[in-house]
């Protein structure tokens, strides 16, 4: 199989090379070297097409640090699909690329446990374990090397973790004005369980029926993010089989990760006779969960929380889904919150997917970047709506041993809800 059966090869073009994109880029910002940058990574992917480069071990490096932030489509005046490029030609590598054993390992760990519902729970367990064992402390020992202090890290507090499984439909709470589905996800209930709840109430609060198919599967996000894009389709064909057998209104995402992932479905699915259609017709119902309620007449939190905040965007709901006012203005909503402006907010934590666990040394950079900035709003709480971010920065803050604490939108908006 040729780069051009993982890539479409005509989309090099729509890059006019004009480096607007450079200092949007976090990996480029850092090591300031132009193969680490949106223009020489597309560069590069062009070559490899055209054979004029090898895939070597420096090739592979220079994109394997891409974070898939997606920061430089944000950016870039031409509207080059960067995301569906540095994919694309991750799943070529992943086929035609053998890496150094661990490497291979440590990847092949990855990709077993986060589509698995089985593998997730086990994650859990160990993190919960950990948790219980005060191990996230260690991140603070000056007496461990950084990268071990950074592993420990990334152990949450006890508290943090939570797991849930949800029925398969709740009632609207009053007037019933929306029938909507909810991906549960493979993390969100095993390691966020009190957010999807959280999400659920908010949603029947609002009028919303909420059904949970309990068919539903892992929505393929990170498994295309490591170049595993035959096994993400296969996640997806199934995703479009549950969810387009029901009535709904909306499908609702409260993972920036994979809200970003499922409104591709139709992309990814191009050119396929069975699925194309069908794909497309469900990703117009997709919607994050900020991005529903901010389209529809709120029902008003009552509850006063006083508590100053700032609001981090995720990479995949901000330059991803292009989907910022929204969850500002649902904390403009409560009562008593302060809502503060993040400097550098769109900026990327290093989370990234599994982008922490296979680029440690770039993600610590990121992470310490961040957090000087969420260190210096002098706030209570930062808000974000993704899974990842939120165990990424809440490791950040442990480390520096702040009182911050990370929360997700839509669990700080489900306690402005009276019951």
């Amino acid at each position: 199989m040729t780069h051009s059966d993982f890539v479409d090869p005509d989309k090099f073009f729509d890059c006019v090379h004009c480096g607007l994109c450079l200092s949007f880029c976090p990996t480029y910002v850092e090591l300031g070297t132009e193969m680490d940058s949106p223009r020489g990574r597309i560069a590069t992917m062009r070559s490899l097409h055209e054979g004029r480069f090898g895939l070597d071990a420096e090739v592979v490096r220079h994109l394997d640090l891409c974070l898939g932030c997606r920061a430089c489509e944000t950016a870039c005046p031409s509207g080059v699909h960067y995301g569906e490029l540095i994919e694309g030609t991750r799943s070529f590598i992943e086929q035609h690329n053998t890496r150094p054993l661990p490497e291979r390992l440590k990847r092949r760990v990855i990709n077993a446990i986060f589509p698995n519902p089985l593998g997730v729970r086990f994650f859990s367990f160990l993190l919960k374990t950990g948790a219980a064992l005060g191990l996230g402390r260690l991140a603070r020992s000056q007496k461990l090397p950084q990268p071990i202090r950074y592993w420990f890290g990334l152990l949450p507090d006890k508290e943090t973790v939570s797991s849930a499984t949800l029925l398969e439909r709740y009632p609207a709470i009053g007037e019933k004005r929306y029938t909507v589905a909810l991906l549960s996800g493979c993390v969100m209930p095993a390691l966020f369980g009190a957010t999807n709840q959280a999400t659920v109430k908010v949603l029947r609060h609002n009028g919303c029926e909420v059904l949970v198919p309990r068919n539903q599967v892992c929505c393929g996000a990170l498994l295309l993010h490591n170049g595993e894009k035959t096994a993400a389709l296969d996640l997806a064909r199934r995703n479009i089989e549950v969810f387009s057998k029901l009535e709904l209104d909306a499908l609702i995402i409260n993972a920036a990760g994979c809200g970003a992932m499922m409104k591709e479905y139709g992309e990814l699915f191009k050119g396929d006779p069975v699925y194309h259609d069908r794909a497309e017709r469900l990703t117009a119902k997709m919607k994050d969960v900020a991005e529903f309620l901010g389209s529809l007449p709120l029902k008003a939190p009552t509850r006063e929380i006083r508590a100053k905040v700032t609001y981090h965007d995720a990479c995949h709901l901000a330059h991803g889904q292009g989907v910022r006012e929204q969850p500002r203005a649902l904390l403009r909503s409560i009562p008593g919150l302060q809502l503060t402006e993040l400097q550098e907010s769109d900026w990327c934590c290093g989370s990234a997917g599994t982008y922490n666990l296979t680029e440690p040394q770039m993600a610590r950079r990121l992470l310490n970047r961040k957090v000087d900035n969420i260190q210096a709003t002098e706030v209570d709480l930062v808000v974000t709506g993704n899974p990842g971010c939120l165990m990424q920065i809440r490791a950040g803050l442990q480390q520096r041993g702040l009182p911050i604490k990370a929360i997700h939108t839509v669990d700080l908006l489900a306690e402005a809800y009276e019951e």
